[in-house]
């Protein structure tokens, strides 16, 4: 794992945006996705919002995909399986950058057909916890047509624009890049969160 954690790491430094294939095993992105799947057939997803306990908003002309958050108070052996692999991924970054990271929160992400999120930032403005963004896709057969593609916005450059095609990882400071999710053509599944310091 150290090669695709290092992949991240280097992308990021280099492009300020870390991007990494098959940072989740084929088995695990899998697994994740039917647990996303069976959360949502049993509606136990909810409405996305913008902003945090403090000050929320529910706006879906802003974001209107659906969240279910990720626990180890689940004890799902799929979703513990996937903190083992962000703890060692943590450790490698705090070793490797001196990043002080000691935290982290993650969510399912469900994006149905037409849905949509706004250009916006990541760290509140009434709490800078957060420092890292990940994202990591767990969509299968994705096409260009598809949509969906994360649009990072860079200072006097065009977007770039990600496909989130399967297994593939993206990684960004939390606080910089304004960003949004266009609009997906078909259902669009993540996992989606942030690593944080306190």
């Amino acid at each position: 794992m150290q090669t695709i954690f290092d992949t991240l790491i280097n992308s990021f430094v280099e492009n300020r945006v870390g991007i990494a294939e098959n940072f989740l095993s084929p088995q695990l992105a899998g697994d994740l996705k039917n647990n996303l799947i069976q959360l949502f057939e049993n509606r136990q997803m909810q409405s996305a919002g913008t902003g945090n306990s403090e000050q929320v908003s529910h706006d879906k002309a802003v974001r209107s995909d659906v969240i279910y958050w990720l626990d180890k108070k689940h004890n799902d052996v799929h979703e513990n399986a996937f903190f083992a692999l962000m703890d060692a991924f943590i450790l490698h970054l705090n070793n490797s950058c001196y990043t002080g990271i000691n935290g982290y929160e993650f969510h399912y992400a469900l994006y149905k057909t037409g849905s949509f999120y706004k250009k916006h930032i990541d760290q509140f403005r009434n709490n800078s916890s957060r420092q890292y963004s990940m994202i990591i896709y767990l969509n299968t057969d994705w096409v260009a047509g598809d949509g969906g593609q994360l649009s990072i916005q860079h200072a006097g450059q065009a977007a770039q624009e990600i496909d989130p095609t399967g297994g593939k990882t993206v990684f960004f400071k939390s606080s910089e890049l304004e960003h949004e999710v266009l609009v997906a053509n078909k259902p669009r599944m993540s996992i989606t969160g942030w690593l944080k310091r306190d």
